[in-house]
């Protein structure tokens, strides 16, 4: 699922009662609430759908060590939860626990939303994955708790793969261009070996991670962007390389319908979310009828000779300030995304919260892909006007102008980072 960082704007209006509220220590640092009789818990649909047995256990871990409490569970759509939540922190009936999708964290961490939490007090806090703590870190403290990851993973189709010679999944950058080339050339001009949106900025950056570059950095408490870079200008040229040499589709285009796409059957490989090439296969996408049973994932190799380093999506789980009950909530969070809770997650097909759990997944044909990949991971830069540079969608235009021609490289990182710099340090 796409998460998409909401505007630290669309929250200004609930802050002017919530900035009173903040406080040193918050749930998991102190006692307040612990003798609450209710505890109000919001999640999205997923958990209610996917693994309501696992919420009910959480539940029953808690009661247990406080008889009588009662937990109420609100579940939401992900298009409308955060409208829901904004309205209600603006008022006195916060929710103690609330789910967030981890690209959602920053914008209301700036604003002094959540409450700060002692990760220590936290299962597994010493191992979570990089991306996943950095979500949840703003300015040094922790005001969240990941829940579960999902990864980006390569994806092709093993008939087009075969029809060139390529019979295994590549493991190296080299071999993976080489087997790209014979593909295109085969299948010709009208066909993508590699259908990459341009637009798509999570694969973009991933070769800009790669190059060891960044999309911003940071030096005395203040941001600056680093597109221009020469290590971040060496993963863009390579990325429009890509586009170049095999996207043959709309090169206007984002992400958002990558699988339909697939499904359409003129292109050989994504680079994608996990879960996209198994629902690009669905009979319901699967308009080539070629893809059903002859999709093959294999983690990204990078041009650096190391694992390409992937965006990790995923959920949090926070305690507005607001809370009545802090010390309950932290107590529910660490029920549901402990050591039981990740396993029981992992069984559903997600990826865990911490690397102890995630090595274990390796070892298994069906999870190993996807949790190799995992391991090495970016994330967005944690500052107060990052919430700006998303709702601009400054990259997504400087890709497009990469991609399309309109600029050169250099031309558009250099527009970019003027444009990111006038905003990413604005609270």
């Amino acid at each position: 699922m796409k998460r998409k960082l909401i505007s630290a704007i669309g929250i200004a209006g609930m802050m002017f009662s919530i900035a009173a509220c903040g406080g040193e220590g918050g749930s998991g640092g102190s006692d307040k609430g612990a003798d609450a009789k209710e505890l109000t818990v919001w999640l999205t649909v997923d958990a209610q759908n996917n693994w309501p047995e696992l919420v009910k256990a959480a539940d029953a871990a808690v009661q247990k060590k406080h008889p009588g409490l009662k937990i109420n569970h609100e579940y939401y759509g992900w298009p409308d939860k955060n409208a829901k939540l904004d309205a209600v922190l603006a008022t006195d009936k916060a929710p103690d626990v609330v789910e967030m999708g981890n690209t959602e964290m920053l914008g209301y961490m700036v604003k002094g939303a959540f409450a700060p939490l002692d990760p220590g007090k936290f299962d597994g806090s010493d191992a979570w994955l990089d991306g996943l703590k950095a979500s949840v870190t703003y300015e040094g403290k922790t005001y969240g708790v990941p829940y579960y990851a999902g990864g980006r993973v390569a994806n092709w189709r093993k008939d087009v793969a075969a029809s060139v010679g390529v019979k295994t999944p590549p493991k190296t950058y080299k071999e993976l261009t080489a087997a790209l080339d014979k593909i295109q050339k085969k299948q010709g001009d009208k066909f993508s070996a590699w259908y990459q949106p341009t637009r798509d900025w999570y694969a973009a950056m991933s070769f800009v991670y790669d190059a060891g570059g960044a999309i911003a950095t940071e030096s005395g408490g203040q941001w600056k962007a680093s597109l221009s870079s020469p290590e971040s200008l060496k993963g863009l040229k390579e990325f429009k390389n890509v586009v170049d040499s095999y996207m043959h589709g709309d090169k206007t285009k984002d992400e958002s319908d990558r699988y339909i796409v697939y499904g359409q059957g003129k292109s050989a490989m994504i680079f994608a979310a996990a879960w996209e090439g198994a629902t690009a296969e669905d009979p319901k996408n699967d308009k080539s009828g070629k893809l059903k049973g002859n999709l093959e994932n294999f983690v990204m190799p990078g041009p650096s000779g190391k694992n390409m380093p992937v965006f990790l999506g995923g959920s949090d789980l926070a305690v507005p300030v607001k809370s009545d009950a802090p010390a309950l909530a932290a107590e529910w969070i660490n029920a549901f995304t402990g050591s039981s809770g990740q396993k029981g997650l992992m069984a559903k097909g997600n990826l865990p919260n911490n690397k102890t759990d995630l090595a274990t997944l390796k070892s298994d044909p069906k999870t190993a892909v996807p949790a190799t990949a995992a391991e090495s991971n970016w994330f967005v830069p944690m500052a107060p006007g990052w919430g700006q540079v998303e709702k601009a969608q400054i990259l997504q235009t400087m890709l497009q102008s990469i991609g399309t021609g309109k600029k050169s490289v250099e031309a558009a990182a250099k527009e970019a980072d003027a444009a990111i710099d006038k905003v990413i340090n604005t609270k």
